[in-house]
């Protein structure tokens, strides 16, 4: 990728009628700063714990036990880490990771890297579409199809949420997740899982890699887990804060945004590893090796555990996932779109072109092979932004390890090699992907 050399002026706020929104008292302690910054983390988890999540999980507990919990740890430690750079990048040049780009790469590659992650924000609104419509028919009885289209109207949700100013907009997401969070805790204490199991699950084995089907999932998971779009995610709403723009204020302001997020992936972590241990104690202990589809696991969580409510809270937390992933979604694109194109849509308009290519190939999928077509296109939507990682992982990587742009921010020996190494890892475990696709 070429660079421009020199950054452009960048003069357009990110998120512009959130910009600076949310006031940070100068003179007040720790805690309440940390209190005005806790938010953004939220937000940014939700997209580790969104529909797509629950596939991949779903489908590595049945098949695997145990075994993929440490690639969920390392995927949840590698994102704490890319999330700070995320929001050390939008607090210290006060532009988002979409506008940087815009700054600082020529047009071609600035439109590559624009298209690309507009593939991952379809990628991922479709994994929430498709949850979203799974958990409508298990509550409700809907059709998939007719589900897939309901989803269209989440627009009206979000456009009201925004209205309503962004602490809001946090104030809701948080309560969501809230709710996942405890829909889970009490599904783990009706499953009884082995702690031994969990402890050996949470050290790697070669077979992750070695064994073609582990591996997949295994991707999967990561694509799920380290979302693309969350990079851009991050570095804007980061900015929402109103704090002191000295070099003090911004070393004050990376430390509580990065605590802020680390917590939050913190809670990404605990449900994206409840999914998988819930499905390897209810599932692959009692031989039932292919629960990979949504609608499956609601079926068979029930008996499985001899609680009748268990599979109405499985079925619960999954629509406040798809819920909280639209707005996260929403709010991504509009960044992505504003930041590379300088171009700024009303948010129902981008939000439902965004939908529309997400809701089309769905509700045809549905329609023509049914649950099962479903399913395998939610895992391969996480493939997909697993893909997409590695276009918006290096620049990240690359701008904050730059002094000319970040100064004395720029990231130090130790950041800059465990960055590298963070992604180098996730560009070679999708050229080994793309690698058994084509032999495969």
């Amino acid at each position: 990728m070429g660079a421009s050399g020199s950054s452009t002026a960048i003069h357009a706020a990110s998120l512009p009628g959130a910009f600076r929104s949310v006031a940070v008292p100068a003179a007040a302690g720790f805690w309440r700063k940390l209190g005005a910054f806790a938010g953004p983390g939220y937000l940014v988890a939700v997209g580790y714990m969104d529909p797509g999540n629950w596939a991949t999980g779903l489908a590595g507990g049945s098949a695997f036990g145990y075994s993929l919990l440490s690639v969920i740890l390392l995927s949840n430690l590698m994102a704490m880490l890319l999330q700070s750079l995320s929001a050390k990048l939008g607090i210290v040049t006060g532009m988002d990771l979409a506008q940087t780009c815009r700054a600082r790469y020529t047009p071609i590659p600035r439109l590559c890297l624009w298209l690309l992650c507009e593939l991952a924000i379809i990628a991922c609104d479709l994994a929430e579409v498709i949850g979203t419509a799974v958990a409508l028919k298990l509550l409700f009885g809907l059709p998939l199809v007719v589900g897939i289209l309901v989803t269209s109207l989440d627009v009206l949700l979000i456009l009201m949420l925004q209205r309503r100013g962004f602490r809001q907009l946090e104030a809701f997401i948080v309560a969501l997740l809230i709710v996942i969070a405890l829909c889970f805790a009490v599904e783990l204490v009706w499953a009884q899982p082995s702690l031994a199991a969990i402890g050996t699950g949470l050290v790697p084995s070669p077979e992750i890699v070695t064994n073609p089907t582990m591996l997949y999932v295994a991707i999967g998971i990561l694509g799920a887990t380290v979302m693309p779009h969350n990079l851009y995610l991050h570095s804007s709403i980061v900015q929402t804060r109103a704090f002191d723009r000295s070099d003090h204020g911004k070393r004050e302001a990376i430390r509580l945004a990065t605590i802020d997020s680390t917590m939050a992936l913190g809670l990404a972590l605990f449900v994206n590893a409840a999914i998988l241990i819930l499905a390897a104690a209810a599932f692959h202990g009692s031989g039932k090796t292919q629960v990979a589809e949504i609608s499956d696991a609601y079926a068979l969580l029930a008996p499985a555990l001899g609680v009748g409510v268990a599979s109405t809270l499985f079925a619960v937390a999954l629509l406040a996932s798809g819920q909280n992933s639209t707005i996260t979604g929403t709010l991504a694109g509009q960044i992505v779109m504003e930041g590379f194109l300088d171009l700024r849509l009303p948010h129902w308009l981008r939000r439902m072109i965004t939908r529309g290519l997400a809701i089309v190939p769905a509700a045809i999928v549905a329609g023509w092979y049914g649950d099962g077509g479903v399913a395998k296109l939610l895992v391969l939507s996480q493939v997909i932004l697993s893909l997409q990682l590695p276009f918006a992982v290096v620049p990240l990587v690359r701008f904050t390890g730059d002094r000319a742009l970040m100064g004395r921010f720029a990231n130090g020996r130790v950041m800059r090699i465990t960055a590298l190494l963070v992604t180098a890892v996730v560009i070679v475990l999708n050229g080994v992907l793309i690698g058994q696709m084509i032999v495969g």
